[in-house]
């Protein structure tokens, strides 16, 4: 774990480099799913600090978002336009590789279920044959982590949290805007690693609770699993309540 969420941001996004970097050069071209909020996007300011950000080929990354607010393109509440002013306006990514989800100013317009398809579509036609899988097998998808243990726009007890497809609209969720659109579990659990980025005493009992026997309905933080590996990347506050056993998970 880290002290503070200053410390916690720059420790991820220099884990995040190294990892890039390693999956570049073994396999060319890697798959970065990116998150919103503040400890996300502070990961990324941190990420266009770093001395390193030169030794990830950017031009070979395809970059996505695990979730996003239903709102016209570019919307400063959207993740999209987070990331862009933290990190993407600052690199030179490859524009067709960076696969933001539609806005309601997108060819489906006001429908987000079309909008969810159309990205579940986008998804498909980058999957590889040996990712096995309706989505590509991300390299690193990262998660923020709500109060009540929401990941993405997966929020306790709602539809999304039974549904197969990779990506569905969102209706209704308990924090605005109400429409969004997501990856759903068994999407996210085709990562090979998932990252859940938590600071915050306010993230403490969701934290603990991810990381008990909480079925993925109740806590769907406790459903975001990676193929390979699942880091808790968290701060002193946000460990706070974890028991002794299971405090050496977070990174440090």
């Amino acid at each position: 774990m880290h002290h503070d969420a200053s410390l916690l941001a720059k420790a991820a996004a220099a884990r995040l480099v190294t990892r890039l970097v390693d999956a570049q050069a073994s396999s060319g071209p890697a798959d970065l799913v990116l998150t919103g909020g503040g400890i996300g996007t502070a990961v990324l300011a941190e990420l266009a600090a770093a001395p390193a950000l030169g030794a990830v080929d950017w031009r070979r990354l395809d970059i996505w978002w695990g979730d996003e607010r239903f709102l016209p393109s570019g919307h400063p509440e959207r993740n999209e336009a987070q990331a862009d002013r933290a990190l993407l306006s600052l690199v030179d990514a490859d524009p067709a590789r960076v696969h933001r989800m539609p806005g309601t100013d997108g060819p489906d317009g006001n429908d987000p279920e079309a909008a969810a398809e159309r990205y579940a579509a986008e998804l498909r036609r980058a999957a590889q044959p040996q990712d096995h899988g309706p989505v590509p097998a991300f390299d690193v998808l990262m998660l923020g982590i709500g109060p009540e243990g929401h990941v993405a726009s997966l929020f306790p007890g709602m539809p999304a949290l039974y549904d197969e497809r990779p990506v569905v609209a969102v209706r209704g969720a308990p924090k605005p805007p109400p429409t969004r659109l997501t990856m759903t579990l068994p999407a996210i659990r085709r990562a090979r690693e998932v990252w859940i980025l938590a600071a915050g005493q306010e993230k403490a009992g969701a934290v603990r609770l991810a990381l008990s026997d909480a079925g993925p309905v109740q806590v769907p933080a406790a459903g975001a699993r990676g193929q390979q590996r699942t880091l808790f990347l968290l701060d002193r506050s946000a460990a706070s309540q974890l028991p002794p056993q299971l405090s050496r998970i977070a990174s440090p």
